[in-house]
Order: C-alpha cells, then structure tokens, then sequence
C-alpha cells in the first residue's frame, strides 16, 4: 500500500468515526453539567470530580479529531492485518455471531427478555434503602455521653476519667481523649453536662478475629452503661459537619420550636416517647432545656440601706470571693497570665459557706452575706437554644442498622400518629443528614430528567432524526437495569453518590450507542450503493444480512470502549483505605450499567435497527439513510 492510499483510508475513517467519537464526547461531559447544580455538602464533595471530568473530556474530544488522525498516519505502517487475525477478535466473533444471529431470529423473545429485566428491577429499585450520603469510615469514634444537666465539675471528671478507662481496656482502642465542658471561645457552647471523648483505632490487621467497627461500638455501648449518663456514638469529621450545616450533633434531630422552654420539654418527651419503639434509633435523647441548678444571690434593698451598703458593693465581694478577681499578671517569656484571687475551696464549697462570707458595712462593721442578700439554689435552663426567634429545643438520635430514610419515614409516621395535643405556635422540624436528604432529592429530581434531556437533544441534533435519537435513548434504561442490580447485590442503599454515578453511567452508555448505530448506518449505505433503495431490490433477507455484518464485523471498537471503561473502574472494588467508601457508590452503577448496556447494545439495538428499517421499507418503499459522517 502506496502512502496515497494508506493517507486516505485513514482520513475516510477518521471522517467516519471522529464526528461521533467527538459527539460522544461531548454527551459525557454534558452528562455531568448538571452535577455542578448540587449544593451543599453534596455540591462541595462532588463537583471537584465533574469539573475534572469535563476539562479531561473537553481536552479528550479535540484529540479525538485532530491529534488521533496525525497519529495514525504516522504510525500506522507496514503490512495490515485483517481484524480476522486477531485470536481475540476471531474469539469473541465466534462467540457473538451466533448469538446475534438468535436475536435477529427471535426478535420478540430478545426485547421480551429485556423488557422483563427492566420490569424486574423496577420493584429492586423501590426496595433500596436511602441515605444522604454513603458512611465515610474516619478510622476513628466520637463518644459523646450526655449527662444529667446539673452535674458537677467533679463528678463530669470522675465520669470522665472512668469512661476513659473502660474505653482503653478494649483491644482495639489506640488512644482515647475525653473533654468535658467548654473551651474558652463563643463558638462553643458545649455544657458541662456534654463530654467528647475521640477513640483513636490500632490497625485493623491488629483487630481481633472477625471483629468490626460496629462490634467494637456495640461492645463499648455494653460496657459504658453508667447510670444517669445517655451514650451517643459518631465520627468526629461528620459530628463537626452536622453540627455546622444544622446544628445538630447526631444523624438526625427532631426540632422543637415554642415559647416556653417548659412546654418544649413537654413536647420533646412526648416525642422520645413515640420514637423509642422505633426500628433503627440508636442514642435516642432529649436536649435538655431544664433542669439546670444555679446558685442565686438575690440582695435586699431594705438590709443593705440599713448596714449602709449597695447593690455594687456585695456584687463585687460575691464576684472576689467566688469567681476571683484579677490584681495582675506575670510574665514568663513570652507568655502572660492573669494572677486572679478568690476564697478557698473550704470557705465556698457549701451554701452555708456562702452565706457566711464577711462583708464589711460602713456602720455596723462586718456582717454575713446572709444578712443583705438570700442565697438559694433554683432551677433553670442549662443553655437557651433559639432560632428564628423562637426558642428551641431537640430530641435527637443516630441511625444505626437500618437505611436514614425507611427510619426516619416511619419516625415521621409514628410521631403524626402518636403525639397529639401540641399547643397552639409550637411546632416540630426534622433536620440533619435528613434535611440534607431532603434537598439533594429535590435537586436530583431537577438534575436526572435534565440530563436526559440534554443528551436527546445532542443525539438528535448529531443525527438529525427523532428516531435515530430515540434508538440511541432507549439504552438506558437498560443500562440502569445492570446498576440497579449490582447495587441491589451489594447492599448499598440510595445516595446523591449513587445518582451521581447513574448520571456519569447515562453517558457512557449512549457513548457506545453511538458507535453502534454509526456501524449500522454505515451497512444500510453499502446495501443502497449495492442494490439500490426500493422495496423491489431490498429484501427483509437483505436487511438482516447488512444488519448483521454492521454489528458483527466491527465488533472489535464496541468491545474496546466498554473494556477500556470496566479496566479503569473494576479496581476501585478491591481498593481500601479511607475514601473507598464514598468512591464504591459511584463506581458499582458504572460497572453494572455498562455490562448490560453492552448486551442491550449488542444485541437489541441491531434487532430494533432491524425492526425499524422493515417498517420503512413496507410503509415507504425504501429505507431511510442518514448521514453519520457529518
């Protein structure tokens, strides 16, 4: 072969094949588009991943017609081999000939087992669990222990220091922190009553047989049941998310909203009541708005004008004596602290203490605090949570051993029937992961019929029929059908990183469509060029062999796109470490769509192509042709 020819064979098939490689292309990217309308977390975890998908292709579809065709003009030399003589390609020849030869023989079996398989995933689909998001595995456990809300300094210490101490005496525990309280800053409101303990895991090789993270949180749970003490267990990156995106601190929160904190501790117990009975509520526990001691000095105006006194003067004796004042700093290096004086610990640890704190008259020389001021402890709220200016309280759990949204379903359910007489202007609000759920679904509802759409239009303006797009469109359903399946297989339940793997699986699939429904047009010319386009010349014989030639004798690309798709997706299944958990729901859609897509493709779409092509030629008397190398 003279370079002439070899230069112009590779430019007629270039001309064939660029335009829908390049289509293709672009359906993918345009597939993913849509990604970048998610919000939120969603939108701030997802769209790094479509906006290096959409530079990669974007970069992708311009090599595909330029660079590609320079390539093989350049390397493509020497003696040719016929595709014949690859043992693979004879292989898989052998292999698909037969069955497609079935297909085209059985046309209505084909389509029926196909449609059967659709219909049977619709009820899989339905069964799937749902969530917000996939479980991120932190290699880590947030243990976060409410305690009665009037406890003392010393024994949230004591509590703390034993629950330490159970924590590491399990094998597996690493290391283990706790903290009670607060720290020093307005972004915390932590109560005293609120510890945080962080359990740092050894290994998982160092684990003992058959032991799992859920295992070792059941077996800590067993262990850590202090009386007077509600366990709550969590990951600390997702404890610190919820906490910042909703205020809540658990998976999900019911929010209490009123004008009394009286009547919202009414209502939210009515709420814990109704949710106890309910299948998948773990840690369940109200956020306390009462119940909180506090020392009172209230003065007496009548006894401070009779020792001489003010209001100022026993605030500023009460402020020394208990709280410290401050007479100075020292200085060591670099660093300052505050010199602060107060009463010791054995002349303020009891109220009868208290009362006999010396004050100093200017009349009577010195009397007892108790003689100007009462000194009383009174209930009160341990912290005041308000939104939307309404005060609010939450009853709030996790969500273990059953799917986020069959759990908080029937939670919504057993409240509307079981808690009844909520007084007028107060109200419930559900919220965490579930509020996230919530609007993720709403967008997604917007985002998949979107894509769809999008790659219609693309296919019918790459082709320029309505049927020919339709032909390209109908692949997939079929491709969720194998997504579907896999997913229902491995157990995964429904997430915004399961829809975004069906809307990268879309693409793909109507990616290798395209390559099949060019091969077919391009048999359909061959048999006009051969016999001409008229009922009287074309057979349904005919048809069926230059049918089976477009969809046989290149059977080799098909195989390529799907195989490079699988090759580059499959290892993710065996990968570990943190991260797979979020990357396995992305990936099991793409891997089962592409394995059925790939037979719809196979094997229906040239039955259909068939199906279709009869119809024209009984109904107009020739065959449509269309140009696919525009």
């Amino acid at each position: 072969m003279n370079k002439e020819t070899r230069l112009s064979i590779i430019e007629k098939a270039s001309k064939q094949v660029g335009p829908s490689v390049f289509w293709s292309t672009i359906i993918i990217i345009t597939s993913f588009l849509p990604v970048f309308l998610l919000t939120g977390q969603e939108g701030r975890l997802f769209s790094p991943l479509a906006w290096t998908k959409t530079f990669i292709l974007i970069v992708d579809a311009f090599v595909a017609i330029t660079v590609t065709p320079v390539l093989l003009s350049l390397l493509l030399k020497g003696k040719f081999k016929p595709e014949s003589a690859n043992p693979i390609n004879r292989g898989l020849e052998r292999v698909y000939s037969p069955i497609l030869r079935w297909c085209l023989k059985w046309r209505k079996t084909t389509i029926g087992i196909n449609v059967m398989a659709l219909l049977v995933s619709i009820p899989m689909l339905m069964s799937l669990g749902s969530e917000f998001m996939p479980p991120l595995d932190e290699s880590s456990i947030l243990f976060m222990p409410v305690t009665l809300p009037d406890i003392s300094n010393a024994e949230a210490k004591r509590i703390l220091q034993v629950q330490d101490k159970i924590i590491k005496s399990v094998p597996e525990v690493e290391q283990v922190l706790g903290k009670a309280g607060r720290a020093s800053t307005a972004t915390d409101n932590s109560p005293i009553s609120m510890i945080e303990t962080i359990i740092q895991l050894k290994p998982q090789s160092e684990w003992r047989d058959g032991m799992t993270k859920a295992k070792i949180i059941a077996e800590l749970d067993q262990k850590l049941q202090i009386p007077g003490v509600i366990n709550g267990w969590t990951q600390p990156i997702i404890n610190r998310i919820n906490m910042l995106a909703t205020g809540i601190r658990t998976d999900v929160g019911v929010k209490v909203y009123g004008q009394s904190l009286d009547s919202i501790a009414v209502v939210s117990e009515k709420v814990r009541n109704a949710l106890q009975g309910v299948e998948g509520v773990k840690d369940l526990y109200i956020e306390p708005v009462t119940g909180g001691r506090y020392l009172e000095i209230q003065t007496r105006r009548e006894d401070l004008g009779r020792y001489g006194l003010s209001v100022n003067d026993v605030n500023s004796i009460v402020e020394s004596a208990l709280g410290g004042a401050s007479i100075g700093n020292t200085i060591e290096g670099r660093q300052r602290f505050s010199i602060n004086v107060r009463l010791a610990q054995e002349y303020r640890n009891s109220i009868d203490r208290i009362r006999r704190i010396p004050i100093q008259s200017g009349t009577a020389g010195t009397v007892p605090l108790s003689a100007v001021a009462d000194v009383n402890f009174v209930d009160g709220p341990p912290m005041i949570a308000s939104e939307n200016a309404q005060l609010r309280g939450a009853v709030l759990f996790n969500v273990r051993d059953r799917d986020l949204g069959s759990t908080v379903q029937e939670a919504i359910k057993t409240i509307n029937q079981e808690v009844t007489g909520i007084p007028n202007g107060y109200h419930l609000e559900w919220s965490g992961q579930w509020e996230n759920q919530i609007r993720a679904n709403q967008t997604l509802k917007i985002i998949i019929p979107l894509v769809i759409l999008i790659i219609f239009l693309i296919l019918y303006f790459s082709f320029k029929s309505f049927k020919e797009a339709l032909l390209n469109l109908v692949t997939i359903p079929f491709a969720l059908v194998g997504g579907v399946f896999i997913v229902y297989f491995y157990g995964i339940n429904l997430s915004v990183a399961v829809a975004v793997g069906f809307i990268a699986l879309f693409g793909m699939a109507v990616e290798t469509g395209m390559l099949m429904v060019v091969y077919l047009n391009e048999a359909m010319n061959e048999l006009v060029a051969k016999k001409g386009n008229s009922s009287g010349t074309i057979t349904k014989q005919d048809i069926r062999e230059y049918v089976f030639q477009g969809a046989a004798k290149r059977l080799r690309p098909k195989i390529m796109t799907v195989s490079v798709s699988l090759f580059g997706l499959i290892p993710i299944l065996w990968a570990t470490g943190v991260g797979t958990d979020v990357m396995l729901p992305i990936v099991l859609p793409l891997i089962g769509g592409v394995f059925t897509s790939s037979i719809h493709i196979l094997l229906v779409t040239p039955v259909v192509f068939e199906m279709t092509k009869e119809y024209e030629l009984r109904k107009h008397g020739k065959i449509e042709i269309y140009d696919v190398k525009h």
